[in-house]
């Protein structure tokens, strides 16, 4: 009896051993990845990771794996992947913020290649989930960024807002909205004066050779009417003064769309290069 009971103590103590063996064994490998991908070794972060999954047969690590994968390919810039990594970590998740955590990265994500219907979207479901109320900080943080990727400058302004009135990238934003041409005014005001929208736009002297073209074709096809020289002023009128007058409407239009691009991208730079809060 006494042997039986120690073969039984010496199975049971193989077992744990091997165990913790096996548990220490996998750690010292997440270890190892973790460190590949502090050193900016992405591929190879990524094989680790995944040489762990391969013999985590208890899944584990599966959330935390999943994740770092996710993150390897997002720093990567292959955004396809990044998301469906974190969804399958999503998928592995074990408590609400880690499955939170998987959300707002594929938030993120389809922030940065520009998906952000999906990731309004996202953000809605987020904030239409009791299990996240106490996350309204978060997702209007997200929500804010997916419009400023999204050129929605005032949009985004009211989101930062709802976090802090005072809040940098809502005072940012508001300035951006502020200096946008309205490419409708632009337009209207050169139906009214030919050349008003190029001025308005900061394009001076365009406008004043606009309006200068104007005058002169409106001059002749009005002498010719006068003169009797009926066909001229409807040659004239068409070819020429109708010509000037709607390449002024049109050029008024694409000197705002230009200016309005250009204030978002020199935004844009500053947020990427100097902003020092948290980015997509």
């Amino acid at each position: 009896m006494k042997v039986i009971n120690q073969s039984i103590f010496f199975l049971v103590f193989i077992a744990i051993f091997t165990d913790l063996f096996s548990q220490n064994k996998l750690k010292l490998q997440f270890d190892y990845a973790n460190k590949l991908f502090a050193a900016h070794q992405y591929f190879d972060a990524i094989t680790e990771y995944k040489r762990l999954q391969f013999f985590d047969t208890a899944k584990q690590y599966a959330y935390q794996t999943n994740y770092q994968i996710a993150m390897c390919y997002k720093l990567g810039a292959h955004f396809d992947n990044a998301i469906k990594y974190f969804f399958i970590s999503e998928q592995n998740a074990i408590t609400t913020q880690q499955k939170f955590n998987s959300k707002i990265q594929i938030i993120r994500t389809n922030i940065l290649r520009r998906t952000t219907e999906e990731a309004l979207q996202l953000l809605d479901s987020l904030d239409n989930n009791v299990l996240y109320d106490t996350k309204k900080d978060t997702i209007n943080y997200w929500r804010g960024w997916a419009f400023i990727f999204a050129n929605e400058w005032e949009k985004a302004a009211n989101s930062f807002a709802k976090i802090d009135n005072q809040h940098p990238l809502k005072i940012i934003c508001q300035r951006v909205d502020k200096e946008k041409y309205s490419v409708t005014f632009a337009k209207v005001i050169s139906y009214i004066l030919p050349g008003a929208g190029q001025i308005y736009t900061g394009h001076i002297l365009s406008g004043l050779m606009s309006l200068s073209w104007n005058l002169l074709a409106g001059y002749w096809t009005v002498n010719s009417f006068v003169s009797n020289r009926i066909f001229d002023g409807f040659v004239v009128g068409d070819l020429v003064w109708l010509r000037f007058y709607r390449g002024n409407i049109q050029n008024a239009e694409k000197f705002a769309v230009q200016k309005n691009i250009d204030i978002a991208n020199k935004t844009l730079r500053y947020l990427q290069t100097q902003y020092e809060g948290i980015k997509p």
